[in-house]
């Protein structure tokens, strides 16, 4: 059962946080886009928006942003739809390796909301339907692992 998207408010104590989303299939990620970057500015953060061709290259813009420092968390948001082929498969192994190991070595929290779906009725529920938004759990748990990773600081 796909769970409901719960509102916490959380302060962002005036971080920054970069969200990158891919421009394909546009029409779910830029929903996911806009409620993650509503919830973050709700927050009081500051909000950096990178766009980029695919879900593919959301990892090496990632890395970028993520070596400059000046962000608390980044945000990574697309939609891969299976086809015929297991190509979207091999995309969205290699999107989530790639997230996984840019975040541990660089000690910035990535949130991964690339998603790897069936069909365009999932996409839609996921994407556009306030109740499921992903976009909006996504900055939801970039606040949260700012709180996480700010506590640590000193460790």
């Amino acid at each position: 059962m796909l769970k409901k998207v719960q509102k916490q408010p959380v302060r962002a104590n005036g971080g920054a946080f970069a969200i990158v989303a891919s421009r394909y299939n546009a029409q779910f990620v830029d929903t996911m886009l806009r409620a993650a970057r509503a919830e973050l500015l709700r927050a009081g953060a500051q909000v950096q928006v990178v766009r980029v061709p695919g879900a593919y290259e959301i990892p090496v813009a990632a890395v970028r942003l993520a070596r400059t420092k000046k962000f608390s968390a980044i945000v990574c948001l697309g939609v891969i739809l299976r086809g015929e082929t297991t190509h979207a498969a091999h995309i969205g192994e290699a999107v989530s390796t790639a997230l996984m190991n840019i975040q541990v070595v660089t000690e910035v929290p990535l949130v991964h909301e690339v998603l790897l779906l069936e069909n365009k009725d999932q996409a839609r529920v996921r994407c556009c339907d306030p109740k499921h938004n992903r976009g909006t759990e996504a900055a939801q748990t970039a606040l949260a692992m700012a709180r996480v990773m700010a506590g640590l600081s000193g460790t």
